[in-house]
């Protein structure tokens, strides 16, 4: 990995198999990465560096104003959210297998005494999941006829940077397990833009103009999607 420094900024270069640059600027800490092709030399990257300066510092800028997610307890009292929905947790003990049960404002956790933090985690993670995916084969069916596309694969998993990925070979789709926490329409959002890959691989305006016409209203629920982290905090009615 390679590294320049403009304003006194460092911005990480690492060079790949690819045919366009992609720029990003990481929720954690606000690192900036070029990803390059191999035949594209460090001026020019430092050129197109420059021209996006101003877009770098937004995001940067736009970063540091987001209220950092607060680490979650899991403990009763405590709020946690599904499909955009805030939930007071209730955690219950008892001597038989660990479940979730969700309720009109409540989600009640049920684990056996002793159970610790990470295991509590766990198991609230895995009944997010498995309810991603009772949601996400209706949202795939709903856009494949109309889109003429075919997803063959889709999965779950936790991402530090992305909402979802598309691996066009495969035909296969990631998606974040977060997104268990925010609205449908968000949801929706996610997996009709990474289905328009199957149609356009890079973000040009040929693609803008493919997620427009099955997704009109993407750039609003996009907006939502990014919004400061959804929080874990003490219940307040």
């Amino acid at each position: 990995m390679q590294q320049i420094i403009l304003d006194d900024m460092s911005i990480f270069v690492v060079h790949k198999d690819i045919k366009n640059v992609h720029l990003s600027v990481y929720p954690s800490n606000g690192k900036v990465k070029i990803s390059a092709p191999l035949r594209m030399d460090l001026d020019s990257i430092r050129v197109f560096a420059i021209s996006k300066m101003s877009w770098i510092k937004k995001q940067q800028i736009k970063l540091q104003n987001q209220e950092s997610e607060t680490p979650s307890h899991y403990i009763t009292m405590e709020s946690h959210y599904y499909l955009g929905k805030r939930y007071m947790l209730k955690v219950i003990e008892h001597n038989t297998p660990p479940k979730v049960v969700i309720k009109h404002e409540t989600i009640e956790l049920y684990i056996r005494p002793d159970t610790n933090t990470v295991k509590k985690k766990k198991i609230l993670d895995e009944w997010y999941r498995k309810r991603l995916k009772g949601i996400i084969p209706k949202v795939i069916a709903q856009y494949e006829e109309s889109m003429k596309v075919n997803v063959v694969e889709f999965a779950i998993k936790k991402m530090k940077t992305k909402w979802g990925t598309c691996n066009l070979e495969a035909k296969r789709i990631w998606l974040n397990l977060e997104l268990a926490k925010k609205p449908i329409e968000c949801i929706e959002y996610v997996v009709v833009h990474e289905m328009t890959h199957l149609l356009e691989r890079h973000h040009n305006e040929e693609f803008i103009a493919y997620l427009s016409k099955f997704f009109p209203k993407w750039e609003f629920y996009k907006e939502m999607l990014n919004k400061s982290p959804l929080r874990h905090e003490k219940w307040t009615p």
